[in-house]
């Protein structure tokens, strides 16, 4: 079975928030299709905006969204990457279709100051939670139902995983592929990516 996994776009969107969890899903599943060929594939992949505009993310960097929040398709895993968040957090529509989707995603998870549209949502009441170094403070002001976990890679709470700033979200990503497919599977992706993956910097439920 495919699962299908959206990353949430927007302008001001920090590059490797989206760009390495894009780069862990999709490069796991060509390694699993080395592995077991003519299987259906482990993961499909999609960006997805508020609208179909190209999004300014952090940088400069254009990036054209594969779909929008307009679209009822499904996910299995939503990931929503940090950034310049403020204005997404007054975004109404793009707040409504987190909550929406995280209730039927097998997984939502969030990036560096992604945290924030999560707790925006109601999603982070009572859980234990991780963003940014910097935004830590902020993130505990701003939303005191929340234990805001510090010196973590990621935080597992079941159906809602955060993790810390900017690549930690590739560690976080691979651990998601070892949680949803195979242990295995992640390691040979993170060696495949040439990538250190820190496996024990986490902090489950």
């Amino acid at each position: 079975m495919t699962l299908m996994v959206g990353i949430l776009l927007y302008n001001e969107v920090e590059v490797l928030d989206f760009a390495g969890p894009f780069q862990v899903f999709t490069t796991a599943t060509r390694v699993d299709a080395g592995a077991h060929p003519g299987t259906p594939r482990l993961f499909e992949v999609m960006t997805i905006a508020a609208d179909s505009q190209p999004v300014l993310a952090r940088g400069g960097l254009q990036v054209l969204p594969s779909d929008t929040i307009n679209n009822p398709a499904h996910l299995d895993v939503l990931i929503v990457p940090g950034g310049i968040h403020a204005a997404q957090l007054e975004r109404q529509p793009v707040i409504e279709w987190i909550a929406r989707k995280a209730a039927e995603t097998m997984v939502t998870a969030s990036v560096c100051t992604g945290a924030f549209l999560l707790a925006k949502a109601r999603l982070l009441d009572g859980k234990s939670v991780t963003t940014h170094w910097e935004d830590i403070q902020d993130l505990r002001k701003m939303f005191p139902n929340i234990l805001v976990v510090e010196n973590q890679r990621w935080v597992d709470e079941g159906r809602i995983v955060t993790s810390a700033g900017i690549s930690a979200g590739i560690d976080m990503s691979l651990y998601l592929v070892a949680r949803l497919a195979d242990h295995e599977l992640a390691v040979k992706t993170a060696r495949q990516m040439e990538y250190d993956w820190r496996e024990g910097d986490r902090h489950d439920r």
